[in-house]
């Protein structure tokens, strides 16, 4: 017999601040950027912090490990380090290595770290997944600081409230949400990267800008000579506007931990991340997202969902700031790999729960949402890609 008694039901709401800073030169002994947002929990307490830093900053900032420890030798009455800066690798493949994984857990148990401590990550978007998800998952959560270095990192990932590793062969398949305790961006990491690593966050700021404000892509469209050129003013301004409509959108739009099924931030995302495991992540995120962007406007304007004009637009803006919208495919292995891309579309769908659901756009600034995407059509828009742009 069933019992009639009512469930019992609390509302638990949660307030949670998400924050960002811009400054230069972060680690800089009269900086105080840093020592902003690494404060007591409770009066009286002093701070302790490990850092986690991305080693391939190394060849740009060779100094900047010293650099790390100078910085909270000259803040030692209020803050400090509670073991030495760790150093990982940097890049996709490290979110494949559990070790790293493990390695990040044994400094924080070794540190004696607890919930009002803090982790800094210091690094690229695949350091800061990796570091996240340690920190989420060690003590139900230690407190993450995040530092983002790259142009992607700063304008898109290094800003949202999720992280991760891979497993099982899947990008994220381990993983946690998480609102960082702040976000702190050093654009003079900018400044010091290779023109690929500068290029990639310029196409996460497209996919913002189509999907959300029409303004922003003309700004973005006007642009693009001096985008190119990696030109400071315009630069660094289509980086801070990118993030602030990151944050926006995250913290605005009503599922910041991703409950529906709707993840209008992954535009042309289900094909890029396809691509990454496929080329065995030779193809760095940017430059997937750029292909599986130019994929999805093709079948957008072979569905009619697009203009022609529109579609050749957007695609050269995306070829104008310096992508290849073909190139990158050649990194797959074996004859199979362009049909296997299609299996993104399926694993996609998993990683939503089951329902896909595919952002597209009718026009910049103007967004829908598909269910169902066909096949043919696909392998049509990606032999287009090869056709015109190998």
């Amino acid at each position: 017999m069933a019992d009639a008694t009512p469930p019992l039901s609390y509302p638990i709401t949660l307030q949670h601040d998400h924050r960002l800073f811009f400054t230069r030169d972060v680690f800089a002994p009269e900086n105080p950027a840093l020592a902003g947002v690494l404060t007591p929990r409770e009066a009286g307490e002093k701070v302790r912090a490990l850092v986690v830093w991305d080693a391939g900053l190394k060849a740009a900032f060779p100094d900047l490990g010293e650099k790390i420890v100078r910085w909270f030798a000259a803040r030692a009455g209020t803050v400090a380090l509670a073991g030495a800066p760790v150093e990982i690798p940097g890049g996709e493949r490290v979110k494949n290595d559990f070790s790293q994984l493990e390695k990040i857990w044994a400094a924080i148990n070794a540190a004696g770290l607890c919930r009002h401590s803090y982790v800094v990550a210091v690094g690229g978007g695949a350091v800061l997944d990796l570091v996240g998800f340690a920190a989420a998952t060690a003590h139900r959560g230690i407190p993450l600081v995040r530092l983002p270095t790259t142009s992607l990192s700063q304008g898109d990932g290094g800003v949202g409230v999720k992280n991760g590793v891979n497993f099982f062969g899947k990008k994220n398949w381990l993983g946690a949400f998480g609102v960082p305790h702040a976000i702190v961006n050093d654009l003079a990491f900018l400044h010091g990267l290779p023109a690929r690593d500068r290029r990639a966050g310029l196409i996460e700021a497209v996919k913002v800008a189509l999907i959300r404000d029409a303004a922003f892509f003309e700004f973005i469209a006007a642009r693009v000579p001096a985008l190119a050129k990696f030109e400071p003013e315009a630069y660094e301004a289509v980086i801070r506007e990118s993030a602030r409509q990151h944050m926006e959108h995250i913290a605005t739009a009503g599922d910041p931990f991703e409950r529906g099924s709707a993840r209008p931030l992954d535009f042309g995302h289900w094909a890029a991340h396809k691509l990454e495991q496929l080329s065995d992540f030779r193809v760095s995120h940017g430059e997937a997202v750029a292909v599986g962007m130019a994929i999805d406007l093709i079948y957008a304007r072979r569905t009619g969902l697009l203009p022609a004009a529109e579609a050749e637009r957007i695609l050269g803006v995306v070829r104008g700031l310096g992508f290849e919208l073909f190139a990158p495919v050649r990194e797959i292995r074996g004859p199979s790999g362009r049909q296997d891309m299609l299996d993104g579309l399926e694993e996609f769908r998993e990683h939503l729960g089951g329902k896909l659901t595919i952002p597209m756009i009718r026009a910049p600034g103007v967004r829908l949402e598909i269910h169902e995407m066909d096949g043919a059509i696909v392998k049509a828009a990606f032999d287009e890609l090869r056709e015109r742009f190998a």
